[in-house]
């Protein structure tokens, strides 16, 4: 489904509409979108939902080049080119885990992941179904999944549009800066500034990630 260029087309102007009605309906937000540029968030879903969580997990309070180098050390226990299926994941004695980097309890975060998605307990495939707060709800139940992980799985692997994560660092910084604000800004200040941005707030959070980062991260990133 990504690569469909018809949904391709579409993700491309829901992206020119909503730089245009941020921009509108927010000066500051409107001098953050000339400075950037156009929106490069694929708007699209992507179907790899369990390898996208595992992700998350491992990039969970790592730098980007820390975690980068756990992961690939990760896929490489499983000779196949494709993602580990977690059946194969609880077949990896921990110890195998832990010689990667993973911690302890990174490595429980991860089973207990791969026990849901192999009995049936996580819904994979009737995510893209739900509702934004049900899919937090349903995620936020495995071990290991916050909010925040939650927020950006909607973003970068479901393509909802209207999602803020006024807790993201990354994004308190990005509204102090285009506020003004003397100390670092609280999420309920986000949230007050993200009922401007409505229905376009994951593509605000773009911009403001962009803003301050040059670049918005992907769903395993950082954690606020």
């Amino acid at each position: 489904m990504i690569f469909d260029d018809k949904l391709n087309v579409q993700s491309a102007v829901l992206l020119q509409t909503a730089a245009r009605e941020l921009a509108q309906a927010d000066a500051a937000m409107a001098a953050i979108i000339r400075q950037v540029g156009p929106c490069q968030l694929r708007m699209t879903w992507r179907s790899h939902y369990f390898r996208a969580l595992v992700e998350a997990i491992i990039y969970q309070q790592l730098s980007g080049k820390a975690a980068s180098a756990i992961l690939a050390r990760f896929r490489a226990l499983y000779p196949s080119h494709r993602f580990p299926l977690p059946q194969e994941i609880l077949g990896t004695p921990a110890s195998k885990l832990r010689a990667v980097g993973l911690s302890k309890q990174k490595i429980s975060y991860i089973q207990d992941l791969a026990a849901r998605a192999a009995s049936g307990a996580f819904l994979a495939r009737r995510l893209a179904a739900l509702a934004d707060e049900q899919v937090i709800a349903h995620l936020t139940e495995i071990k290991g999944i916050g909010r925040w992980t939650a927020e950006m799985f909607l973003i970068f692997c479901l393509g909802r549009p209207d999602v803020l994560s006024p807790s993201d660092l990354g994004i308190r910084k990005a509204v102090q800066k285009a506020y003004a604000y003397k100390s670092l800004p609280s999420p309920r200040t986000v949230e007050r500034h993200g009922q401007r941005w409505k229905p376009y707030r994951s593509i605000a959070c773009w911009y403001l990630w962009a803003s301050v980062d040059g670049a918005a991260p992907g769903p395993a990133s950082r954690e606020p």
